[in-house]
């Protein structure tokens, strides 16, 4: 009876270890598939050094917190000098293409940020210039899928 008893505990043990292994290889194999999706955007914006700083404020203190709103996970920001001109860079990271697009008609769309853009339009210039913006896919071999936390 005693036997029969931790016998059937072992039985049971084993069963549950077993469902534990096969939800967290189950639960693995989703993410992976989840880093595979991921896509990462690049923006790059021309900058004027009479703007500059009102440029700066605007996006630390209003974009990036709007932004947040819907979603958007900034990974990193950059300012670079190419041929003479000021570039603020940033990149993004999305889980999906659909998401971007959705996201940014969200954020264009947000009134606060229209508000924002209106009042906050450069007195001295165009506080921005040309934009670019370019959408890069993970390649299979890349050493991370994922850089945002």
């Amino acid at each position: 009876m005693i036997r029969a008893r931790s016998s059937q505990k072992f039985r049971v043990a084993i069963i549950l270890l077993v469902m534990l292994i096969v939800s967290v290889v189950d639960s693995q194999r989703s993410i992976a598939g989840d880093q595979q999706n991921v896509i990462h955007q690049l923006r790059i914006y021309e900058i004027f050094d009479s703007t500059k700083k009102a440029f700066h404020d605007r996006f630390r203190d209003h974009a990036m917190r709007i932004m947040a709103r819907y979603d958007f996970k900034i990974v990193a920001t950059w300012e670079a000098q190419k041929d003479k001109r000021t570039e603020f860079i940033y990149l993004l990271e999305w889980p999906d293409k659909e998401t971007m697009t959705d996201r940014w008609a969200k954020f264009m769309g947000d009134p606060e940020w229209i508000k924002i853009k209106q009042n906050t339009r450069g007195s001295n210039g165009p506080i921005v210039g040309k934009i670019e913006d370019r959408t890069l896919y993970v390649t299979d071999y890349s050493p991370r899928k994922v850089l945002a936390k």
